[in-house]
């Protein structure tokens, strides 16, 4: 079978990449938006630390359990409706969270943005895969990027729309651009100028094959540097502006900057690891870099957090570089297609149900000591786990060897 011949980019397909980017806008927004305003919201809603570290951890949990449905729904009603449906709850739930008149309403409105979310994370490599068949690596590098981006700007834009014009309006206006984001899909539909391109099927783990690798070393010691990432990741979204603020001195505005300049490290890293990955004999060295950057990181935010602070920050946020390894290890620790999806099934699902307990073990910790000393000694040994599964990943050693080993 030969690759589809390239054609222009924008050709007969304007409407189709535009909505790609336009969805991937969406996919980080509501996960970065809340925790600089937190101090706002607690003036009209009691926000104690275990309702900020659920609403933590609700982002990986609807990820994990709606990436699970979403191909399901995508069989029987077709990749754009499901699409619509994914924007519809980010754009319903963006509003209840900005209408919320109880911690329980935005608890509920939170868990059905990021039910939207999990769909919408699952449908963007299918909807590449059908409409731009020809540029698979440019369009994926695009709405990748935009990912990065829908990630780095609510916290900058959080608190002065808060400050002029409401926490509310803060939260609830991200409604606007998923209702952006369905014009070109709609569109679409309407005029019957979906591509003529056959649908893909989005593609699930077998379940026998699933069901061995949980007895397999490589796949356990990649979900473990998937799940590190992911816990301090999640844990640093839903506190740092608040540790920051307490531990700093700076403003509400600053910590909100600080909480962007975290995300935005995740931008280069996402763009060079894999491809060291890809040319390094020893790829141990990575996870090892990312345990020292935790360390350091960590290490300045409690004995100097007032010296330096952009600094702390930024060597912390390198630390998250486990979260693009884990993923191109997915396929550097494979040998056969079925495995790559087995295995990817098996690390995000396990990956990010264990990423959810960062945020709300930080926030249990933070109230039971009144402190932020023993939250980030948490984060600490979570990454020392990462240590043990770096000597695993290390040894050049495929998935489905590792099976046939086990199971002679």
């Amino acid at each position: 079978m030969t690759d589809p011949a390239p054609r222009r980019l924008w050709a007969g397909r304007t409407l189709a990449l535009l909505g790609i980017i336009l969805v991937a806008a969406n996919l980080r927004t509501a996960v970065t938006a809340l925790s600089p305003i937190v101090t706002q919201i607690s003036a009209d809603l009691p926000l104690n630390a275990v309702t900020i570290g659920v609403l933590g951890m609700l982002p990986p949990v609807c990820f994990a359990v709606f990436g699970i449905f979403t191909p399901v729904l995508t069989r029987r009603i077709g990749l754009e409706r499901v699409l619509l449906l994914a924007l519809g709850a980010i754009m319903v739930g963006s509003l209840v969270r900005g209408f919320s008149p109880s911690v329980l309403v935005l608890l509920l409105g939170s868990v059905i943005t990021f039910a939207g979310l999990g769909a919408g994370n699952v449908l963007l490599p299918p909807l590449v895969k059908k409409y731009f068949p020809d540029r698979v690596g440019l369009v994926t590098s695009i709405y990748a990027t935009m990912l990065s981006v829908s990630t780095l700007v609510p916290p900058l834009l959080a608190v002065p729309v808060a400050d002029s014009a409401g926490w509310r309006t803060s939260l609830g206006m991200w409604a606007i651009l998923s209702l952006l984001a369905m014009v070109p899909w709609v569109t679409m539909l309407v005029r019957h100028r979906t591509t003529q391109q056959p649908t893909p099927v989005i593609e699930e783990a077998d379940p026998a094959l699933l069901g061995k690798i949980w007895g397999s070393s490589i796949a356990w010691a990649i979900t473990i540097v998937f799940a590190v990432s992911a816990i301090n990741a999640y844990a640093m979204f839903a506190w740092l502006p608040q540790l920051l603020i307490q531990t700093a001195g700076v403003s509400v505005a600053e910590a909100g900057t600080l909480l962007s300049l975290y995300a935005a490290v995740g931008v280069p890293t996402a763009i060079f690891i894999p491809v060291l990955a890809a040319r390094m004999r020893n790829v141990a060295l990575l996870v090892y870099l990312g345990v020292i950057c935790f360390f350091v990181g960590y290490g300045g935010l409690i004995l100097f957090p007032m010296s330096g602070t952009w600094f702390w920050v930024v060597i912390a946020g390198i630390g998250p570089l486990m979260f693009p390894l884990a993923l191109v290890l997915i396929n550097l620790r494979t040998r056969t297609h079925a495995g790559s999806v087995a295995l990817s099934g098996f690390i995000q699902s396990v990956g990010y149900v264990l990423g959810a307990f960062g945020p709300l073990v930080f926030g249990l910790l933070h109230d039971l000591t009144d402190g932020w000393l023993w939250p980030l000694l948490f984060l600490l040994a979570t990454v020392l786990a990462a240590i043990v599964a770096g000597t695993v990943i290390g040894r050049p050693h495929l998935l489905e060897d590792d099976l046939a080993r086990r199971h002679r």
